[in-house]
C-alpha cells in the first residue's frame, strides 16, 4: 500500500548522484559560503541547510542532507535527505503528542475503573475524548505548519539542485 505525501509530515527523499561523497561534501560547504540565502553547516558526511533567521518563522523547514558513499563505486554517492521543522520544534511537537498519548492512556484506565466499581465517571470519559480532539489538533497544526513552511521547503530544494547542477557545470570546464 503506498501512501500520498499529503500524509507525511517530514519528507524523505534519495537519489543517486556520479560523484565522490567528499567532493559533493565540499561542494555544498563552497556554495554555502559563497551565498547568504541559507545557512549552510557540515557536519561529518550530514549537511543541514537552514533558512537565515531573519526570514524563519515558527514552522520554516531546514533540509538534512546524508551524502554517503556507494562502497561498490567509491565514484558514486547516494543522497538521503529529510526536510522537517526546526529540531526544537519537532522535539516540543512529539513531546506535546506524547504527553496528550500518555493523559488518554491513563484517564482511559481511570475511566475504567471507575466503571467497573459502578462510581461516576463522567469527567474521566469526557477528559479522555478531550485528549482525542487534542491529538487531532495537534495533527492538523502540523499540517498547516508543513503548509506555511512549503514555499522555503522548495526554496531549500531548489538551492541543494541548482547546487549539485553547478557540479555538472565545474566538471564540465
Amino acid at each position: 500500500m503506498e501512501l500520498s505525501n499529503e500524509v507525511i509530515l517530514r519528507p524523505r527523499f534519495k537519489f543517486n548522484v556520479d560523484r565522490k561523497h567528499e567532493s559533493l561534501l565540499s561542494l555544498f560547504e563552497s556554495e554555502g559560503k559563497k551565498q547568504s540565502d541559507f545557512i549552510v553547516t557540515r557536519v561529518d558526511d550530514h549537511v543541514f541547510i537552514k533558512i537565515p533567521k531573519a526570514k524563519q518563522h515558527f514552522w520554516s523547514p531546514q533540509l538534512h542532507l546524508e551524502i554517503n558513499e556507494d562502497y561498490d563505486d567509491k565514484n558514486i554517492s547516494t543522497i538521503y535527505g529529510l526536510f522537517g521543522p526546526n529540531p526544537t520544534v519537532w522535539t516540543m511537537f512529539m513531546f506535546l503528542h506524547f504527553v496528550v498519548a500518555g493523559f488518554f492512556i491513563g484517564f482511559a484506565i481511570w475511566t475504567y475503573v471507575n466503571w467497573s466499581l459502578d462510581e461516576s465517571y463522567a469527567i474521566q470519559l469526557f477528559v479522555t475524548f478531550l485528549m482525542v480532539v487534542l491529538w487531532f489538533a495537534l495533527y492538523f497544526s502540523g499540517r498547516l505548519g508543513k503548509s506555511a513552511g512549503n514555499d522555503q521547503m522548495h526554496e531549500l530544494h531548489h538551492f541543494m539542485r541548482d547546487t549539485l547542477r553547478s557540479q555538472d557545470i565545474h566538471a564540465m570546464n
